[in-house]
């Protein structure tokens, strides 16, 4: 498979505070907030970016998210996020290891389902170590959303 690390993601409280801590702190520079919503789950979310490095920094407002920050506090890092250049190949290569990918509820999810919310193409494994999970997002989408995330256009 091909994949290259990307990413992880941690669990706020507060976006505006923690990002605020890394732009003070460290010098970071913060994109813009989003909100991600589907289902019954709804994040707001922000960029961190220190140099070439990047994580993201996720408030839950609700669903499975929300419980994991409730149940195992701020700070927890519940995901690796990866990157591809040709996610349909990754999907078809987990289905032949019988793996099916899902959606970020854990629903199965199928390859003409792989757009997320923010139109990134987008797909998870499923969960094997606790709330731990793994993410893997298109690498053309993902340098696109970085480029306008961090746009001063916006």
């Amino acid at each position: 498979m091909e994949l290259k690390f990307s990413h992880i993601d941690i669990l706020v409280k507060d976006l505006e505070t923690a990002c605020n801590y890394y732009a003070e702190m460290l010098g970071a520079k913060i994109s813009r907030k989003y909100t991600w919503e589907r289902d019954d789950l709804q994040v707001s979310y922000a960029v961190v970016r220190i140099g070439l490095e990047h994580f993201m920094l996720v408030q839950p407002v609700s669903g499975n998210l929300k419980k994991l920050l409730d149940d195992k506090g701020e700070g927890t890092i519940y995901r690796h996020c990866y990157s591809t250049p040709d996610i349909e190949k990754i999907f078809d290569q987990l289905i032949d290891r019988g793996i099916q990918p899902e959606d970020e509820n854990g629903n199965a999810l199928s390859k003409e389902s792989l757009n997320s919310p923010s139109g990134v193409k987008i797909i998870w494994l499923p969960k094997r170590f606790g709330e731990f999970s793994i993410e893997i997002l298109e690498e053309e989408g993902l340098q696109n959303f970085m480029i306008d995330a961090f746009s001063p256009n916006h």
